[in-house]
């Protein structure tokens, strides 16, 4: 069974290019005796733009919203203003609490640790007041309390087309022929991840750490092969130098010709320094790859 053509596709970061109010309001004010179809299949964003796309959709008052794909977040949301929410058999969808972005990387005396801490519970109280006003409009597409929602979101685990029907926030499950099955790939796993999204455990990669995890983790690498490097480097000149005087000829009868013996000398000497200078050389080769070997977690 195939479907027919949407007017809007929203996919995305929910406030991007391709997820925005206003192309949102352009296709409704061209269709407004018409039902309009939206596709969305997207992982979420921001909150602001999801609400206001809401807006727009129950002032429409004949929007129909079809999932398809991995659906989390402020993507969940906009559908909340449809007249009708249809979601593809093999799509997902995720709802969970607010979150804000919130990182400190500076030294602080203890008056400016308060400015810190007063403005992060303001922002505490904040995201509570956002995650009840979600809660509520989940609740009141669910036909639940918002008690249940407030529950679910702070659960934040991936549900079934089956699941997501069975708490009320779709009304229909489909099976299209031209919807897809979501496909995780690994830099959608590391979005995931970096938003705070749990990654789903049909995804088959290794689980992808947060940003600030992966940058400690970079750290630590950096830190202990550098030790390690300092071992290895100090071995190395040990070996090297224990070459270059097995490489140097055993000493011979003094020369009674003064002459003669300055130049025999220079002879025997010249081989250790050139030995001494290409040992010197491949360590600086070295040390170098080693450097840049050390530098490659940090990239993320």
């Amino acid at each position: 069974m195939a479907h027919s053509k949407y007017h809007l596709h929203l996919k995305g970061y929910v406030g991007g290019y391709d997820f925005d109010r206003d192309y949102v309001d352009y296709v409704l004010s061209k269709n407004p005796d018409t039902e309009v179809h939206v596709l969305i299949d997207s992982l979420g964003g921001s909150l602001a733009t999801a609400l206001s796309i809401v807006a727009a959709f129950r002032e429409h008052g004949n929007v129909h919203v079809h999932f398809v794909g991995m659906n989390a977040s402020a993507a969940t949301i906009v559908s909340l203003g449809a007249k009708h929410v249809s979601i593809d058999a093999s799509a997902m969808y995720l709802v969970h609490k607010c979150s804000v972005e919130f990182f400190r990387w500076a030294s602080a005396n203890s008056d400016k640790l308060g400015d810190i801490i007063k403005e992060a519970k303001q922002m505490k109280s904040d995201l509570e007041k956002m995650d009840a006003n979600v809660a509520q409009m989940y609740a009141s597409k669910c036909q639940k309390s918002p008690e249940d929602l407030l529950a679910l979101m702070k659960k934040g685990g991936w549900l079934t087309a089956k699941e997501a029907l069975e708490w009320g926030f779709v009304d229909e499950i489909t099976d299209y022929e031209e919807d897809a099955a979501p496909v995780i790939t690994d830099s959608v796993a590391a979005d995931m991840a970096s938003s705070g999204i749990p990654v789903p455990s049909c995804y088959s990669g290794q689980q992808p750490s947060n940003i600030f995890a992966r940058f400690i983790e970079a750290l630590t690498n950096l830190f202990s092969n550098s030790n390690t490097l300092s071992k290895m480097e100090q071995a190395n000149t040990t070996q090297q130098q224990e070459q270059v005087q097995t490489q140097q000829p055993a000493p011979q009868a003094s020369v009674q010709q003064p002459a003669a013996g300055t130049q025999v000398q220079t002879q025997q000497e010249q081989p250790a320094a050139d030995a001494q200078a290409q040992a010197l050389e491949q360590q600086r080769n070295w040390r170098c790859s080693k450097k840049r070997l050390v530098l490659l977690p940090l990239r993320w």
